[in-house]
């Protein structure tokens, strides 16, 4: 649950972050993005793996490009569902798409931990005692 939640508002920050910069998509309201990010969100678990294998031919052929087509196809379709989201043409959805994409990649890379999962940071005043073995690579004997 901890996982969605975080996914969840980074998708809903960078939705905001590409209404911001790209002309043509905006919200009315913070609910609106809220939802937005919620659907958008669904559609990438649970429809885009299925889109993704149904053109894998033809993604492979584009050399990945096609990939990119579909995920502002499924930004074109938000909202049709979501009240109070505007998406205006698959440019702005295509342009909108990629920034999403990178926003949420950097904001996911910045605070997963090296086990894959999420951590949140924080400062830590002692330093741990390892006990074992240390290896030098320098002695072999």
């Amino acid at each position: 649950m901890r996982h969605f939640l975080f996914r969840w508002m980074v998708t809903t920050f960078a939705v905001m972050i590409a209404a911001a910069f790209i002309r043509g998509i905006r919200y009315d309201s913070a609910t609106s993005l809220i939802g937005a990010a919620l659907l958008l969100g669904i559609l990438n678990a649970f429809v885009r793996p299925v889109l993704l294998i149904l053109s894998a031919p033809l993604i492979l052929f584009t050399l990945g490009l096609f990939a990119l087509i579909i995920n502002g196809l499924m930004l074109l379709a938000v909202p049709s569902v979501v009240w109070g989201f505007h998406v205006d043409t698959f440019g702005s959805a295509f342009w909108g798409a990629i920034v999403i994409g990178i926003v949420s990649w950097l904001l996911s890379a910045f605070f997963r931990g090296s086990d894959g999962r999420v951590h949140v940071l924080t400062h830590h005043t002692q330093i741990k005692q390892v006990r074992g073995r240390v290896i030098d690579p320098a002695d072999r004997s």
